[in-house]
Parts: C-alpha cells; structure tokens; sequence
C-alpha cells in the first residue's frame, strides 16, 4: 500500500520552535554577545536583524558541529557556543549539509559552487575559504549542484550537476573524469532507456568505501553503479516499477540499501550484481530526503511517523522499537550514529494529537503541538537501550537558549546533533572512521565459485592423456630444434641430406660386415697374406671416413662414433697420412700387429668421387670434419716423423 506523507513539517518545527524563542526572550537579561572572534557576529548586529536559520549539520570527528546559515559557516561546540564562523560570499545550499573531506578539510555548496574551507587556517592570514568548483567569467549560466559526496580512500570529490553528469575531482581540484547518464558501449546504449529526453542523475553520489563504487538514480527509475577510478557502469538497475525517488543509503557490507519514501518500501540489493536481494514495507516517512542511517553491524534503521523505529538486518531480519506503541508519538529526524559505529540516536516526539487519514492508495498524516521528545540510544543488531532521557519542561531548549544558539532558529534535526555530541563521556567507546568501515567490511561475505569437479577416475585419464601427448609434442619440437639448427638445412633440400645419410649408414654397416669376415679368418688361419691384410687395412680406413662424415656433416646430433672407436676389441686402427697400424686379437689369444709405412709422396686420400663433390658444396662443414680427424691423430706424432722410410715393413706376431 502507498503511502502519501503530507505532514506540514514545516509547523510541527515551528511548534517546536516557539518553547525556544520564548524561553528566550523571557531570560533576554541572560542574553550575551558571542565569543570574541575577528570573524564572529555580535550581539548588536544580530539583534538588528532577524534570527539566523541553521541548514543541514556535520558531526565532525572531533566533536564539533559543522553547519551553514545564509552567508555564513558556523563551528559549535557541544554546549552550542561558537568556536569560529567564516564570511562567504555566496549563500549556502540548505538541502545539502557540508561533507568532511579529510585532512581536516570540509566541502559545501553554495549557489551553485562547491567551496573548500580549511578550518586550520581560521584566524591566520591565509585564505580559509577557496573556490573548488564553480562556473568563470568564461563559462555559461552554471547549472544547479544536486549532490556532492568525498571518497577520502580513493582521495576524490563527487559533484552531481544537473543535465551536465557526474564529475570526479581529485582533493586539489583537477578533474578525473565524468559521466553523464547516458553511455555507448560496443555500439549500445546504455542508461535512459526508456527516454532519453530530459534524463539526467537526481541523487546525490553516494560511495560505497569497500567496493569503491558509485551510485546514483536518474529521472526515470534506473539506479546505477559506477566504479570510483573512471566512468564505467558496472550495472544499471530498472527499479521505474517502485518510482523514480529513491534515497540511497550504502552498507558498506556487501549491500546497498534503497528507499522508497512515497510509498514507504526498502529495497536491499547485492552491490556486485544490483539484484534485489529482498524488500520490506516500513511505515511513512516525514519527507522525501530523509535519511536512514547504518551502523557498523549492517543494521539499516528507520523513524517513521507511526512513532515506531525500524531496524533491519543485511538478511532483511526486523526489529521494531519499541515493541508497543506510544499514543500520538511520531519520528519526524533522521537517526544519528554515535561515535562507535554501533549504537543509533533517536528523537520521538509526543504529540498533542495526530491524525490518520486515508484516501484511496494514500495516507495522510496530521499532528499537533508537540509535548515532549525523547532521545534514546539503542544498539539494533542486540535490541539494547543505553540511553533514554525525556524533555518534558524543556530543560534542554533552556539550556541551549542560554548559549550562541539564542541566536538562531533550530530544528530538531540541530536539536538531536547537540544533544548527541553534548552526551560526554560517550555510553559506548569511540571508534575512528577507519576502524568503523573495517568493521563493516569484514562483513561481506565473498563471492563463491562452484566449480564442477566431475568423475575422479575421468579425469586422472584425461591428466594421463594430456602429460603424454606434451611428451610427445615436446620430443617433437625437440627433434625439428635438432634439424633446423643446421645452418644447411635451412638453405637446401631436406631429402638430399637424409637420402645421403641413409646410403652412409648403409655403406658403414657393409663395411662392418666386411671387416668382421676378414677378422674371423685372420684369427681362424695362422698365415695372412699381405693381400688381406692391405685389404683389412682399406676398409677400416673407409669406414672410419663414413663415421667421421656422419658424426660432422650428417649428424642429426645423436651420432657419435668416437668412444664406440676407441672401445673396439676387435680392431684398433692407428693412421695418419705415412703410416698404418692396426692390430687384430684373436679367440685364442693371438695377435696380429701390422705396422704400414709409405713414403711421402703416396697419396692417401680415399674418398670416393661422389663424396668429394657433395663435401665441396659444405666447405665448412668439411673443415670442421678435418680439425676433428686432426686432433685425434696427435699421439702420432713420432709416427709421422719415420714417415720418410721409402720401404714398406709388415710385421705378423702371433702368440698363444
């Protein structure tokens, strides 16, 4: 069911206004001027003039109250005298009250400008108040501020113009970024869906300091989540079918809180997704920017004019305060967070008489003069009352009306701020801001994936599978690392080069056999001949060349015949370009030594022709395939140097 709240608030501030202004001037002869200060008013210059309004608060960290009357920024102390006021030249926005900006700097708005006061600086000879953000001589007609928010964390400023978007600041004044409603992505468009005429942002940027998001509603019902280091929308929401007034309030755990205040429905939303997580109806609010608070436990809570206190759990659990209804009681303020994050003040006024009225979908709500107002001070998420303290005589109007604050015209808005920073030492222990968003941070719960694991015994064999085929590409890639290194196979034909390892390899293996014939017949009969011998001598020395042209120029790099030359037991042949020598072993211990000496001028060069011309186009290859041969022939030395013999010497020994 709808409600329309139509409650001239108005009156009822009146109402309560007129106990102070009479007390007031019932004691005017305790009436005195304010705190010397070179920026204060005093006494004669208010009283020529008619009594000061006080907008919307800040409670400052150090327990000060922070606020702004026409032209001028007021600080007052707990017992409500003026600490410092500053003169500025521009009035002040009343519906938008002054945010802390940190490092003991504050941002407020006035006519259409964002100001920048630093409070330290009051009293010296710089400049307390700055131009942050405002239109210059070069500019237009500037457009109405709406809303500003401060991320200290992220160390930027927010500033929601209408019809001109969002815009990002950093802490010194230069621009970050901005957004307007309305953004194409991959060729869609993306926010003011159903009419882009006339859409613009209408709430203030409101930050959630754990996902460092932004969030804000246009014209025509759609809530938006934007991230805090550029203009990116991380979701868009179409909430048109509740409206297109919310008031947005940040848990700061995961959720975030939206309020209807026409028709009295919360809403609570995932902040990583914007799905509705559940809704509740509350009874009727005063007005449409009322404010509800959270506290460090994710308790959202509400004051409606039904008199009853609502409080609910990041789970959409209820409590209601108190369990029963006071006769003719309303909560027209919204609640104040103490000082430790966990505990919420309350003001309940009784009223002389109040009034329901319905009318179709809608319901009226009328009061009288109030009586009394109690604050109380309860922690929601335990259902504890700390504090409960009633006003009946108007002690503390009285007590304030002896203050600066005879001065000015209050609300009960002001009224609970004072009584809320007077309360010292606090019911519960104080908490930095830090401390209290740690607090509720820790509570979101992060985000769970489900993987799915499937059948056990599947996927061992598909890991099984998997680790053989990579050996296999792996010893592949290996191999082709192995061909393309050679610098020739990268400039001639692949099929030449194995066709002419394979006729080596097939030349070696005959050679082999060869050998191993004349060995078995050298060691079977006593007498050699000098033909076989030579002969011997000829094929070891062919096949040593075959061995060396396949250990240099058709390596695949897995050919290496030296050791398998040097461990040979059968034949260990011993050349260089004079001399010959080799020995043969047979079963039955018999050797055969043979030592061949040939002059200088014999050629011992026996490479076949075909050989030749193939090493010629591989000149390198060849070099290095000599060096090799060289180098093995170095123990020789004293061979080489009786190569001058022009007779021939064989020498055959056998033993037994």
């Amino acid at each position: 069911m709808a409600f329309l709240v139509q409650i001239h608030s108005t009156v009822i501030i009146l109402l309560l206004i007129v106990p102070l202004t009479s007390v007031a001037f019932y004691n005017s002869k305790y009436l005195h001027k304010f705190s010397p200060f070179p920026h204060s008013f005093s006494a004669d210059v208010a009283s020529k003039r008619t009594s000061y309004r006080l907008y919307k608060n800040l409670i400052g960290d150090d327990g000060r109250i922070y606020v702004c009357s026409d032209k001028n920024f007021f600080s007052f102390e707990s017992n409500g005298s003026i600490a410092w006021t500053v003169h500025l030249n521009y009035t002040c926005n009343s519906n938008i009250a002054p945010i802390n900006g940190g490092s003991k700097k504050i941002y407020l708005v006035a006519e259409n400008r964002v100001l920048k006061i630093y409070p330290l600086r009051i009293g010296t000879s710089e400049a307390a108040v700055e131009l942050f953000f405002g239109p210059t001589q070069f500019t237009e007609k500037p457009e109405d501020i709406i809303g500003i928010s401060a991320s200290i964390s992220s160390s930027c400023v927010l500033i929601n113009v209408k019809n001109r978007g969002l815009f990002a600041y950093r802490l010194h004044g230069q621009l970050l970024w901005s957004a307007g409603p309305v953004l194409y992505q991959h060729g869609f468009r993306q926010g003011c869906r159903k009419n882009i005429t006339g859409c613009y942002f209408t709430s203030s940027p409101v930050i959630d300091h754990c996902e460092a998001s932004i969030f804000m509603c246009n014209t025509v019902g759609e809530l938006y989540s934007l991230s805090v280091r550029g203009p990116y929308f991380k979701w868009i929401q179409d909430l048109s079918s509740f409206g297109n007034k919310f008031i947005i309030t940040p848990g700061n755990n995961g959720r975030l809180y939206v309020t209807v205040p026409g028709t009295g429905v919360v809403l609570a939303l995932d902040v990583s997704t914007g799905n509705i997580l559940w809704r509740v109806d509350i009874g009727p609010l005063s007005s449409a920017d009322y404010e509800p608070v959270v506290d460090s436990n994710g308790w959202i809570s509400f004051g409606s004019l039904d008199g009853f206190f609502y409080s609910f759990s990041p789970t959409g659990d209820l409590k209601r305060f108190p369990r029963s209804a006071i006769l003719n009681s309303v909560i027209q303020v919204s609640p104040v967070l103490d000082c430790s994050g966990y505990g919420v003040y309350i003001s309940q006024t009784e009223m002389e008489g109040r009034v329901f009225q319905t009318a179709a979908e809608y319901v009226r709500v009328s009061a009288l003069k109030p009586k009394s107002v109690v604050f109380t001070l309860l922690v929601p998420s335990s259902g504890s009352i700390y504090l409960s303290e009633s006003d009946p005589t108007g002690k503390i109007l009285y007590k304030l009306s002896q203050s600066d604050l005879q001065h000015f015209v209050i609300d009960e808005r002001t009224l609970l701020a004072f009584f809320v920073v007077s309360r010292k030492p606090s019911p519960l222990p104080c908490r930095s801001t830090r401390q209290k968003l740690a607090s509720s941070c820790s509570q979101v719960n992060p985000k769970t994936l489900s993987i799915y694991s499937g059948n056990e015994r599947t996927i061992v064999l598909f890991l099984v599978i998997e680790s053989v085929i990579l050996v296999l590409v792996a010893a592949l890639v290996q191999r082709c690392c192995v061909f393309w290194k050679k610098k020739k196979l990268q400039s001639h034909n692949l099929g030449k080069f194995l066709e002419k390892r394979r006729s080596l390899r097939s030349q070696k293996k005959a050679y082999d056999r060869m050998i191993t014939e004349i060995e078995e017949k050298a060691a079977s009969d006593e007498a050699v001949a000098n033909e076989v011998l030579e002969r011997l001598s000829d094929l070891v020395k062919e096949r040593e060349d075959i061995k060396r042209k396949l250990s240099t120029s058709y390596s695949l790099g897995r050919d290496d015949y030296t050791g398998k030359t040097r461990s040979s037991k059968s034949a260990l042949p011993l050349y260089d370009e004079k001399t010959r020598s080799y020995s043969i072993k047979g079963s039955k211990n018999e050797s055969v030594t043979v030592f061949h000496t040939v002059s200088d001028s014999s050629s011992n060069t026996s490479s076949t022709s075909e050989d030749d011309e193939y090493e010629e186009e591989y000149d390198g290859e060849k070099s290095k395939g000599k060096a090799h041969v060289e180098n093995s022939s170095d123990d020789e030395e004293g061979i080489r140097e009786s190569g001058s013999m022009s007779l021939r010497r064989r020498t055959v020994s056998f033993t037994n």
